[in-house]
Parts: C-alpha cells; sequence; structure tokens
C-alpha cells in the first residue's frame, strides 16, 4: 500500500464514509511548500449529531462486549497500526511535515498505547469493602462512561488520538473524533484501521470540519457523556464551561512553559543532548518541550557553546529527506509568533547566538535559534512559544531556580540535569509539575500518567490512570446475607 490509500477524504459516521451534507470542503495542505493534498468535509453540528447518534446506539452492544473481545481487537489494532508503520509515518510527515523518523515513532508510540491499554483493561478491578455492620457485602465496580467526544490536535495528530482511543475502546466505550483541520488524515486513518480490524459500525466515528460547530455538538449533548481535549488552555476552558451545562466528565491536557534546568554539577553532554531533544523535536511544537533553558551561571558558557554548535549543525528540510532534523513550522501565523518572541526578546537586551528568523528554504520554515541572556521580563518567560526557539536564562542557586520555574500559570512538564541526589528528590517536592524528567530530556511512555496541573490541565493520559478517566464507579449494597 501507499500512503495515500489511508488519506480517506470522508467522514466516518456510524460505519459508513460520507462527506458534508452540503458537500462543502476543506483543502488540506503540506507546510513544506503550500500545495494541497486534498481535501476533508466540512462537517457541522449536523454531522456531529449522526455521529453522536451513532455511538449511542452501539455503546450498549460494545460495552457489554467479552472483556477478551475487547482486548483481541485492539491487539489486531496494534498489529495493523505497525504492519502500516511507513505509509502511515508518511502520510503524518506530508500533512504535519515532521521529519519521517520522528513520524514512524509517533505512530510506534501510538501502536504501543493499543497495546498497553489491551492489557491495562484486563485490570480494571472494582473491590469488596468490609461492611460496618453484619449481613452487608459492600462492592464497588467500574463501569464505561459512554460516548466520549475527543477533540485533538495538529502537533501529533496520531499518537494524541492513541491514547484517548485506546482506553476509550478498552473498557467499552464508544467514540467521536474530531481531528484538528491542518492535519485530519492521521485521525480519519484511525478510523480506517479500527473499521478494518473489525470493530462494529457506530463505535468509532470521525467527524472533520469546523471545530466550534462540532465541539458545540459534543457539548450540548447528553449522551456524550466525556470529553477528552488537547489543545490550547484558552479553548480547554471554553469546553469546561461548555461541559458543565451537562455535566459531563473531562480529561484537559492543555498548555505548557516546560522550564529546563541544568546545575552546575550536571553532566555537560547529557544535558546538551537533552535539551536539544526536549526543544527542537517536532521543531519546538510540543506542548511539553523546553520552553525555557535555566543554566547555572558555573556551567552556563560552556553549555551555550555546545547548544549552539549542535543547534548550527542541524539539517533543516522536507520531512521525507534522509537526514533531515527539523520541518516547516505547521503556519504563517506559528512563524510569525516566534518572530514576535525573537523581537520581544531582543528590544528587552537578548542576544541571537545561531539562528533568529525565516530559514532560506523559504515558506514557514523558520531556523533553529538560540538565544542568550533572556530574562524573566520577556515574554516568552510565561507564554509558550511553540516554535524553534531557546532562551537561554542565567540562574546562581537552586531555590533562585525553581523560583523561576514555577513562575507560570502552567504546570506541565519540566526537566533538571544534576548529579546531586538530594536535588532530585528536592526538585520532585518543589517543582509544580505534573511530569518531570530528572537527567532525561524525554519522558512520555505509555507506562507512565502524562498531565499536568495548575492551568496545563486535568486528568492523566498513558498509566493505569489512563484507564479510569473512562470510568465510572458504582457502589452496590447487599443487605439480608
Amino acid at each position: 500500500m501507499a500512503f495515500t490509500d489511508w488519506m480517506k477524504q470522508a467522514n466516518l459516521i456510524d460505519g459508513k464514509w460520507v462527506g458534508a451534507d452540503g458537500g462543502a470542503t476543506i483543502d488540506v495542505t503540506n507546510p513544506v511548500d503550500g500545495s494541497v493534498i486534498g481535501t476533508i468535509p466540512k462537517g457541522g453540528k449536523a454531522e456531529a449529531e449522526r455521529a453522536i447518534d451513532a455511538a449511542s446506539a452501539a455503546f450498549p452492544g460494545f460495552r457489554d462486549m467479552s472483556l477478551m473481545e475487547r482486548c483481541n481487537l485492539l491487539w489486531k489494532l496494534h498489529d495493523a497500526l505497525m504492519d502500516n508503520q511507513k505509509d502511515l509515518a508518511e502520510l503524518l510527515t506530508v500533512e504535519m511535515g515532521k521529519p519521517m523518523a520522528e513520524s514512524m515513532g509517533e505512530i510506534a508510540i501510538g501502536a504501543q498505547y493499543v497495546r498497553w491499554f489491551a492489557e491495562e483493561a484486563r485490570r480494571a478491578k472494582g473491590e469488596i469493602v468490609p461492611a460496618g455492620v453484619n449481613g452487608r457485602r459492600i462492592l464497588v465496580t467500574k463501569h464505561a462512561i459512554g460516548v466520549v467526544g475527543m477533540i485533538t490536535p495538529w502537533n501529533f495528530p496520531s499518537s494524541m488520538l492513541a491514547r484517548k482511543i485506546a482506553p476509550a475502546l478498552a473498557v467499552g466505550c464508544t467514540v467521536v473524533a474530531k481531528p484538528a483541520t491542518a492535519t485530519p488524515y492521521s485521525g480519519l486513518a484511525w478510523g480506517a484501521l479500527c473499521e478494518e480490524v473489525g470493530y462494529p459500525k457506530g463505535v468509532v466515528n470521525v467527524v472533520t470540519g469546523s471545530a466550534r460547530e462540532i465541539s458545540k455538538a459534543m457539548m450540548e449533548s447528553f449522551e456524550v457523556r466525556k470529553i477528552t481535549f488537547t489543545g490550547s488552555t484558552e479553548v480547554g476552558k471554553e469546553l469546561m464551561r461548555g461541559a458543565a451545562d451537562t455535566v459531563k466528565k473531562v480529561s484537559m491536557e492543555l498548555g505548557g512553559n516546560a522550564p529546563f534546568l541544568v546545575f552546575d554539577d550536571a553532566d555537560l553532554e547529557k544535558a546538551v543532548e537533552g535539551a536539544m531533544v526536549s526543544k527542537f523535536r517536532n521543531a519546538g511544537q510540543t506542548c511539553v518541550c523546553a520552553n525555557r533553558i535555566y543554566v547555572q551561571s558555573g556551567i552556563h558558557d560552556a553549555f551555550v557553546a555546545k547548544l549552539v554548535e549542535k543547534t548550527k549543525a542541524m539539517k533543516v528540510g522536507d520531512g521525507r529527506e534522509k537526514g533531515v532534523e527539523q520541518g516547516p513550522m505547521i503556519d504563517m501565523d506559528a512563524v510569525e509568533k516566534v518572530e514576535e518572541f525573537v523581537a520581544d526578546a531582543k528590544a528587552k537586551g537578548a542576544r541571537v547566538e545561531t539562528g533568529g528568523g525565516r530559514h532560506g528554504n523559504g515558506g514557514t520554515f523558520f531556523e533553529p535559534t538560540v538565544m542568550t541572556g533572556a530574562t524573566q521580563a520577556m515574554k516568552f518567560a510565561t507564554e509558550e512559544i511553540f516554535g524553534p526557539l531557546a532562551p537561554v536564562f542565567r540562574f546562581e542557586t537552586e531555590e533562585e531556580a525553581i523560583s523561576m520555574a514555577n513562575d507560570t500559570v502552567y504546570g506541565l512538564a519540566c526537566y533538571a540535569y544534576t548529579s546531586d541526589l538530594g536535588r532530585a528528590f528536592r526538585l520532585n517536592e518543589g517543582l509544580q509539575y505534573g511530569m518531570i524528567g530528572i537527567n532525561s530530556g524525554l519522558i512520555t511512555t505509555v507506562e507512565a500518567p502524562f498531565g499536568g496541573v495548575k492551568e496545563s490541565g486535568l486528568g492523566k493520559e498513558g498509566g493505569s490512570q489512563g484507564l479510569e478517566d473512562y470510568l465510572e464507579t458504582k457502589y452496590v449494597c447487599i443487605d439480608g446475607i
């Protein structure tokens, strides 16, 4: 097969591939050159409501399917992902721009989430609680929550859906997914894969089009009992307000502003490698990438020299070309946002060590950039960059570093490099983040709970905690025993 065989240009609703009611479409472009690679339906309220109806109708039967049948379907889905890994990765690269190596990794970790939850579903245990009076038994049981609305972003269009759809299907929930308009094909491919491995019609529905109309339909529907969203904090807050009217369960993986702390006792080589992976993966367009790099004064100059050297050596280009390490940014708005951060920092005294502007490739390509002399007064100290810009701050003491790291409304991920075991434990206590990487710049794994604190969101994805978000708990009291 070729990657185009997975490029579905229709919505999957109740087991049928259909267009928008009025026939309207949206062009999907390749960010490398802006060329149109295909179209998708411009769906809205009506299409979303039909998908919800289909998921609602399919729920009782799928919920009552035996646990092993559901697990076996997930195993088949895992195998289908890996059997078609290269084609699915190429499709992802064409619509999003990231290098093929990163896309291959994204498909692989998506398959790992499927496999993890196929296994974890067998451990969704309840409990028998000792009763306070004789003659009673107290049972606590877990049940699939129902229809789940899923809204996913453009930066990881396959794996972000994987860690939502896998636990939902594992416990017996049905799905209405809305992939990002900029990168819809990787989301639609999940519908095709689920269809291929034998999921009953209506269990998985994928609708493209107006984010506002589709999400509104999800919010207004009482049948949708849970909303899971990955995206900006601003949109997440809107969805939480909308979910209040029908008291839906929500999972929100929102914005980040990750600090990357490097202490004088750090392994310099490993710290620089970790910073490169954390900062420039996906052209810096990740919610967990290093947004602010804080380096202790004793190691600061050596760290900057090595970081600049490695940044200059990065190969920028079309993600399908061999050896490319950074592709284009998703669109011109993203480019202009990074330019604003650079201009703001320069005006306030920061210095560009390498990069700093649009790349010679043109379009939405941006140079991998390192800036020094960063301060808390600069925009990127409190706002998410979401681009290949690495600002380096200098600090003196551990207390100062922790204070600056926590000086944000966000609390998703953070990183720290140190050889002091005691400091590692102090950082765990002091840093206000849902995920902390000590001596590692890449910490996402299916076995661990992914999620933040403060305005970075609610709920967890991955780990045993990721399954809990798709279950509700019932208590049964049996008397007269």
